[in-house]
């Protein structure tokens, strides 16, 4: 059920099977996968994951390719609801290492905010990431063609760009090198340093040899209509067309919750085993979080595996068959 402000007490004093962090298609996959263990199970989730912004999600098999992520999003968490999960909007602030437990602060608003703490056996990270975009006066901006035109990974639109003229917005020297991979599909590449570093001769030699174009002006606004973006306006007036655009610019990884407890992390990305169990034996890491590709069909599936491996070590610890009438309640 979805949690409400009144309905909180009695499920704080209940201790969960499970309390998943994140709402995106890791953590909705996973509560769906427990719930059908009859396993009792919390989202708490912060709201608008990265698949939210997805306008078109191409690559998920039996999926019409213009679906929009959000619509995956509502369908899974209303898929998880019917099993009678728990679901709650918060934040979670800080997560306790109890030994046989784990104590989760959860935030509730943002205005005078409530704070409740809930209890687990098992703990999943799925509160994934969040792209870092181009920083401009007007912010709203960047956002009217970010998800649209104006992509955050090559992966999964890299087919949208082919034979365009494609725009890179970087933030670091290393952070420009996805070029080379986009001249897969195009080669009419325009990379854009917004004024905000250095680019070395040999980059700029090897920029040079295939052609592309690097701007170092800041960049004013960008240039568009109905979510597509045309172009961009630099500093000096001047315009630069374009008919599509690559964000790379890194992440912001939401695991702050986890600074409490010694964990393996290889750069922001936690380290799993196969069944995406961490360095400690009761939280796993699945979608962006963990080391991998970051892709919603794989989140699904490493929602599925953890989950599987969770149900796994609490039947082999309790050997006893659960009731279907089983609730958190």
């Amino acid at each position: 059920m979805k949690l409400t402000k009144q309905s909180l007490s009695q499920h704080a004093e209940h201790i969960y099977d499970v309390l998943v962090v994140g709402g995106g298609a890791a953590g909705l996959s996973a509560g769906i996968y427990l719930q059908r263990y009859l396993l009792s199970t919390l989202i708490v989730d912060k709201g608008k994951a990265r698949s939210f912004w997805m306008q078109e999600l191409h690559n998920y098999l039996g999926l019409p390719p213009d679906t929009p992520g959000k619509d995956v999003l509502q369908q899974g968490k209303n898929h998880y609801l019917s099993l009678d999960g728990d679901y709650l909007n918060g934040y979670v602030e800080e997560v306790v290492d109890e030994d046989d437990t784990f104590a989760v602060k959860v935030r509730m608003g943002r205005t005078n905010p409530t704070y409740t703490v809930f209890r687990s056996r098992y703990l999943i990270a799925a509160s994934g990431i969040i792209d870092h975009l181009p920083k401009l006066n007007d912010m709203q901006n960047v956002f009217d063609y970010a998800g649209h035109n104006l992509h955050v990974c090559l992966i999964c639109d890299g087919y949208e760009m082919r034979d365009k003229r494609a725009g890179v917005f970087g933030s670091s020297e290393s952070s420009l090198e996805v070029a080379f991979s986009l001249g897969w599909f195009t080669p009419h590449i325009t990379l854009f340093t917004n004024g905000a570093f250095e680019v070395g001769a040999e980059l700029r030699d090897r920029l040079t040899q295939k052609g592309y174009r690097l701007v170092e002006q800041p960049i004013k606004k960008f240039l568009g209509e109905n979510h597509q973006m045309t172009g961009v306006e630099l500093a000096d007036g001047s315009v630069v067309e374009l008919d599509t655009g690559l964000v790379s610019m890194g992440s912001k990884y939401h695991a702050d919750y986890l600074k409490g407890i010694d964990l393996e992390y290889k750069g922001g990305n936690l380290v799993t085993d196969s069944m995406n169990r961490t360095s400690h034996p009761r939280i796993f890491a699945v979608g962006d979080l963990k080391v991998g590709m970051n892709q919603v069909v794989i989140a699904a599936a490493d929602g599925a595996l953890a989950a599987t491996q969770i149900w796994r070590d609490i039947r082999r610890n309790e050997g006893t068959r659960r009731s279907p009438l089983f609730t958190a309640a």
